[in-house]
């Protein structure tokens, strides 16, 4: 039950695009069509997962016993970006027609400011190792819902008048405050679930 709270959590309630407003750069900047949507969104599955992994263990094997944890932030960057470009070799010698479509996404993943906020707030929660797992793969599968989704409504975009006031960026703007007010109405489920 424990794990279908922090899905339900991470996906919907506290969604890490709409209700955390952490990664807003890919998410208005990849999603006009939806194959780059879902390219990223699988990208960023993956490295979130992973980066939260090392980064938990690297906190608590590392900087903990240290007494170093006030170069979190510093050694969370280097461990996203390490990963990434580990990740970016191996798929380009192991998985050439796999990095072909997603290389372009791989770059952009280790600025995503999602991936080093889930990292950080797996430790700020004081998560244990497999709930930081978890968590970090349910905000991925919510970060992918909330960028596909967009880029759904974006492609309509295309067919549909829209006032040349509102066109481009100002559309996509009143979309994703729509978007994000729609999952707000996710609040009750998550207290509902606690009881």
């Amino acid at each position: 039950m424990e794990i279908i709270v922090l899905a339900i959590n991470a996906i919907l309630v506290k969604n890490i695009l709409l209700a955390q407003y952490l990664g807003n750069c890919p998410f208005m900047g990849v999603s006009k069509k939806m194959e780059t949507a879902m390219g990223m969104g699988i990208s960023v599955m993956f490295v979130m997962t992973f980066a939260t992994s090392f980064t938990w263990l690297f906190h608590h094997f590392f900087l903990i016993p240290m007494h170093i944890e006030y170069l979190q932030t510093i050694v969370f960057i280097l461990v996203i970006a390490a990963l990434v470009q580990l990740l970016e070799m191996v798929m380009k010698k192991v998985m050439a027609p796999l990095y072909n479509s997603l290389g372009i996404f791989l770059p952009l993943i280790t600025t995503n400011c999602a991936i080093l906020g889930v990292a950080v707030l797996v430790v700020r929660k004081e998560l244990s190792f497999m709930d930081s797992v978890f968590f970090a793969l349910f905000s991925a599968v919510g970060f992918t819902l909330a960028i596909v989704l967009f880029a759904g409504i974006r492609e309509r975009f295309e067919i549909s008048f829209i006032p040349k006031a509102f066109q481009d960026t100002a559309i996509a703007l009143v979309t994703a405050g729509i978007m994000a007010l729609a999952f707000f109405g996710f609040i009750g489920i998550d207290s509902a679930l606690k009881i």
